[in-house]
């Protein structure tokens, strides 16, 4: 899994440091890393016992340019919070908030990334982070299944 994480985390980095096509000089995010779990042929993010994992990001449903961000994997914090683990770009100058849908079998974390608003006019270093985000259930997860949205 280390090395997975560490070949997508290079590759981001080479696409990171590619020209923008675009004459837009906002700075831009690397792009999402994991697939929709609900795609065909993808799988579904993973449970993680280490809750620890990754940079905490606090919730900015402020963000600018927001992009859904698939995630690999979640940890449980509690019955009640999940830690979702996604790649995004540094504190200093991204952000990101969660949406949740939940039914009786299936809880759906819609991770969104964007600019932060007091960044978006300045350049930002383009450096690819694992970062962690704890979400709120209104109720408990029990046996239901973490998906990762769109």
């Amino acid at each position: 899994m280390r090395a997975f994480s560490l070949a997508l985390l290079s590759l981001v980095a080479i696409a990171a440091c590619s020209s923008p096509s675009s004459d837009d000089p906002s700075p831009s995010m690397p792009g999402p890393v994991a697939s929709n779990s609900n795609e065909p042929g993808t799988a579904a993010p993973t449970e993680n016992p280490d809750q620890d994992f990754g940079t905490p990001f606090q919730p900015r449903p402020d963000i600018v340019d927001a992009r859904v961000t698939p995630f690999e994997s979640w940890s449980k914090i509690d019955e009640n919070t999940l830690a979702v683990h996604f790649v995004t770009g540094t504190p200093e100058c991204y952000g990101a908030y969660a949406t949740v849908e939940e039914t009786d079998t299936t809880v759906t974390v819609s991770i969104h990334t964007g600019t932060l608003p007091e960044t978006a006019d300045k350049m930002c270093i383009l450096v690819a982070v694992f970062g962690t985000l704890d979400v709120p259930l209104s109720a408990p997860l029990g046996n239901r299944e973490v998906v990762s949205g769109s």
